[in-house]
């Protein structure tokens, strides 16, 4: 028996990162840059139910140029995230960046194009895609995650 699914999740693991549900037509059912505490985390989780597919932007455990510290904070956002999903017995997958991104039709960062104007092309294709929503830089990867989540499992 085929379930309908009429949710989906996209999560931007970072701690500036965000956390977004679309319904099957597309619209944003909620929105928000990542909460502070594990608590709200998980009180945003619970509110959908355990068939909402979720994607979750992979992180590799080391990525060249960023710190320790910082390095290790992402990364145990990444994997605590990952936790959330499997305590609520959800559906989900990891997905890589060049992978949503080359879904939604998004070029590859330039060589020219600095941290800055990357983020600010995805928060523009997000802006794009969703017109009705006030896209941060805190959501805009989240919202491009969800739109692809919901076009690869509608």
């Amino acid at each position: 028996m085929h379930r309908v699914v009429n949710e989906f999740i996209g999560i931007d693991p970072g701690k500036t990162g965000g956390l977004v549900c679309l319904d099957r037509e597309g619209d944003i059912v909620e929105c928000t840059k990542m909460p502070v505490t594990e608590t709200d985390i998980w009180k945003w989780f619970v509110q959908f139910p355990q068939s909402t597919p979720s994607l979750v932007e992979w992180i590799h455990p080391a990525i060249q140029g960023i710190g320790k510290s910082s390095m290790s904070k992402l990364y145990g956002n990444y994997m605590q995230l990952r936790g959330y999903l499997i305590a609520r017995h959800m559906r989900w997958e990891d997905v890589k960046p060049r992978k949503w991104q080359q879904s939604l039709g998004i070029s590859p960062k330039k060589k020219t194009e600095n941290r800055n104007q990357w983020k600010n092309r995805l928060k523009a294709h997000a802006q794009q895609l969703f017109p009705q929503e006030k896209v941060t830089l805190a959501t805009a990867d989240a919202l491009l995650i969800a739109e692809h989540c919901r076009r690869t499992w509608k």
